[in-house]
């Protein structure tokens, strides 16, 4: 999505219709549309790349930084993972080259912060009718991902987790026991907040909306290089928006839901509080 945003943009710079940059790139109109719609993503080639980034004048800055994307993209592990569906390719794309990360969980535990066993259960739960080593490779593939955490500079993760997500016990008592230890030693991370929207809050800024993420990059020195994009997580495929007017709907959104949960400090108690209540 970067990268075509990248190139669309160089286009309509440039002021050059996609049969007028096809011709002087010689790539096929086809292909030029294809790279600004976001299609065949991984199957993005350097070579047309830097082709369609020369033809619309791209600076040699914005023309490594497009050169970089698709690198990234080429070399993550979840390209050729088994168990990564294609609609999270980009998810995880942006994980790779995002320096924030904001979430609001309303049922689950994030990804991010999904220990083994919570995952596990998870998958068993809801991918019926798949194999022991389908769901295992998928809990493979979630617990690489948490990776993201521990890069050099690592990224940093803020959530908003809705009450139910303490409630829920997934897995049983010990498992969901497991998880929010997990949760309460995470929470203490210099590079992860975590606030709980408590049931006493009443009705909140998410509305009846679910699960949401939001990634961003941003670099004032390079447009090209940031990164600003929300995605939903839906039962079957994930949808992304990266509007500028969608993209700042969602970050007003989750502004309102820092001001409504409890603060780090006093989620930091109720997850002790919730942890404790698995005791009883």
């Amino acid at each position: 999505m970067q990268i075509a945003r990248g190139l669309k943009a160089l286009r309509a710079r440039a002021r050059l219709t996609q049969s007028e940059v096809a011709k002087h790139a010689g790539v096929s109109v086809g292909t030029v549309n294809r790279y600004e719609t976001w299609q065949d993503r991984a199957k993005l080639r350097i070579p047309t790349v830097r082709a369609i980034a020369d033809t619309c004048g791209a600076t040699s800055d914005e023309l490594d930084t497009l050169i970089q994307l698709v690198r990234n993209q080429e070399n993550g592990w979840w390209m050729d993972h088994p168990a990564v569906p294609e609609v999270l390719d980009p998810l995880m794309s942006f994980e790779d080259v995002a320096e924030y990360e904001h979430v609001f969980a309303n049922a689950l535990v994030p990804g991010l912060l999904q220990t083994p066993r919570y995952a596990l259960a998870l998958h068993e739960a809801q991918d019926v009718r798949t194999g022991a080593d389908a769901i295992a490779s998928k809990v493979d593939a979630r617990v690489k991902r948490q990776a993201i955490l521990e890069r050099t500079p690592a990224l940093h993760l803020w959530v908003v987790l809705d009450d139910a997500v303490l409630r829920r016990r997934v897995g049983g008592v010990d498992v969901m026991a497991e998880q929010l230890d997990h949760l309460y030693a995470m929470a203490q991370r210099p590079n992860v907040d975590i606030q709980i929207l408590q049931f006493t809050a009443g009705a909140h800024a998410a509305g009846s909306g679910g699960h949401f993420l939001i990634l961003g990059r941003d670099d004032t020195g390079d447009p090209l290089g940031n990164v600003s994009v929300v995605y939903l997580e839906l039962h079957k495929r994930g949808l992304y928006l990266d509007a500028p007017t969608d993209v700042q709907s969602y970050k007003l959104m989750f502004d309102y839901l820092r001001s409504q949960a409890a603060d780090t400090s006093a989620s930091l108690q109720l997850l002790a509080e919730a942890r404790q209540e698995l005791n009883r």
